[in-house]
């Protein structure tokens, strides 16, 4: 009796050895999660929060396999400096290419990851608007923003992408229709000079604005200005549609660290589900312009239609951006120290 009782148990014991055998990884991988890092810029994070999940359960019901994210969101150029110091992200979806590209001069990104994604690796896109305050007078013109009754309030370019953008359309409202360059710096020095404070990124300049009440008005994304509409604020909002500036936001899988962590296909995974007309639906109801063009379509009622849209590529590039107008001693510098 014991005997055929060791042989049953011999027999279950070799019955499990030969699906080992075949079947190496089910044991080993079927349940085992795997963890990425997406590392952002401020704004996304309400965009993020519906499509992460939507992604999950989709690569779950196609591999069987748990995915569990590590999020991260603050300025870009704080983002973009904390990756290349050390913070493993596997993914970067930063607000503009000229973070993605500091990243690949580091050695974490190889060169060519736009040509990886649709759209250059472009995932979103948004303008500057202008956020005012119930009951004030409505600032509706670039040149209003150079009054010096006017407070304005604009996050840090040393530290924020949409710091950059904001800097870059104020230029292009003056060079776009034709100003000189002296004219343009001439403008911008004056708003800088309005500027009672400059926050670290764009969320932290609209509490600036929100709740702190500071400043007359705020220069932000037009989808932060969407966002807040939605979730029930009062605050006027006008998007200068005459001339303004292509806010184009990339991503981008960091290969450095994806081959070391063995995370590249669920990463690559992940900014391919980004471009999805479903991924898109979740940025455009937070206020992005979608780079779908059907998704696009669905919601052009809440985008106002720009006549003069600058492009980085106008002004040169982000090499020439960056070392004109934001490296030390730069333009921003330059204006910074004259306050």
């Amino acid at each position: 009796m014991f005997r055929r009782k060791s042989l049953s148990l011999i027999g279950l014991g070799l019955a499990s050895l030969s699906v080992s055998v075949l079947f190496p990884n089910v044991a080993a991988n079927a349940q085992k999660p795997i963890e990425i890092t997406l590392v952002s810029y401020a704004v996304t994070q309400g965009a993020y929060s519906k499509i992460i999940p939507q992604f999950t359960a989709d690569w779950k019901k196609k591999t069987g396999q748990n995915v569990i994210f590590k999020q991260s969101y603050g300025g870009s150029g704080s983002q973009t400096r904390a990756v290349i110091d050390g913070l493993e992200a596997d993914v970067v979806a930063l607000a503009l290419a000229g973070d993605t590209s500091k990243i690949e001069k580091a050695g974490l990104i190889k060169p060519g990851w736009e040509k990886e994604s649709p759209n250059n690796a472009i995932v979103t896109k948004s303008v500057v608007a202008f956020i005012t305050r119930p009951g004030k007078p409505q600032i509706k013109n670039w040149s209003q923003l150079a009054d010096p009754k006017i407070k304005v309030i604009t996050a840090n370019p040393k530290t924020s992408g949409g710091a950059k953008w904001n800097f870059l359309a104020l230029w292009s409202s003056v060079t776009a229709k034709g100003g000189t360059e002296a004219q343009a710096k001439t403008f911008v020095d004056k708003v800088y000079n309005s500027v009672p404070v400059l926050p670290k990124d764009a969320r932290e300049s609209t509490d600036v604005f929100i709740k702190q009440g500071q400043g007359d008005v705020l220069l932000n994304y037009e989808n932060e200005a969407i966002l807040a509409r939605q979730k029930g604020a009062k605050d006027p909002y006008f998007v200068p549609t005459d001339v303004n500036i292509s806010i184009d936001n990339p991503i981008a899988v960091v290969d450095k660290n994806v081959d070391k962590k063995g995370t590249r296909k669920v990463a690559e995974a992940f900014v391919k589900f980004t471009f999805t007309p479903q991924a898109q639906r979740e940025f455009a109801k937070v206020g992005f312009r979608s780079t779908n063009a059907q998704v696009a379509k669905e919601f052009s009622k809440q985008y106002p239609t720009i006549k003069k849209l600058v492009t980085v590529k106008d002004l040169g590039g982000w090499n020439q951006i960056d070392s004109k107008f934001f490296a030390d001693k730069g333009i921003f510098d330059q204006i910074m120290r004259s306050k």
